[in-house]
């Protein structure tokens, strides 16, 4: 077994926005992921078939949401209910970008987002730079692709809370 340490780059931003708008605003901006696209692929059929489904499926953040998890209410089972989700975006597109050259990148695609509300009318993102996430394989296509999801990233939260 191989134990290896790399840094993170963590984000952490609030906007003056209230957590319904902004996870609206956001999740408008999100195409979403059906797992149906695969199945030309799974078939042995015409992989640009399975493309363009996929194309079909982003958002105009460039994004798809794959999974949305209401943690907020996960928190009832300790009293403690907040708002809060965790969403886990990105696109297969990106994705296979970075595992053909590294397939270890798969471990952080899609990449996960946390919202939350830290008092009334204000709204919390969390999440890790693509970059440092992906830095860790030292491969230059990697990090091009990784340094395009910093920026898509970035403009996704600037749009949600504008």
């Amino acid at each position: 077994m191989i134990y290896s340490n790399f840094s993170i780059d963590h984000v952490c931003l609030t906007a003056d926005k209230a957590f319904e708008k902004f996870s609206a605003s956001l999740e408008e901006q999100l195409g979403r992921f059906d797992s149906a696209a695969y199945k030309e692929l799974e078939k042995g059929g015409d992989p640009q078939v399975t493309r363009a489904s996929l194309e079909s499926m982003v958002g105009p953040s460039g994004f798809m949401l794959f999974q949305k998890h209401n943690h907020g209410l996960v928190l009832r089972l300790v009293g403690k209910p907040r708002k809060a989700i965790q969403y886990a975006l990105g696109n297969p597109l990106f994705a296979v970008e970075m595992t053909r050259y590294a397939i270890g990148a798969a471990l952080y695609a899609p990449l996960r987002l946390l919202i939350y509300e830290p008092e009334e009318g204000k709204t919390t993102v969390e999440y890790d730079l693509p970059t440092a996430l992906f830095g860790r394989f030292g491969d230059d296509n990697v990090d091009r692709m990784a340094e395009s999801l910093d920026q898509k990233l970035e403009a996704l939260i600037a749009s949600a809370a504008g």
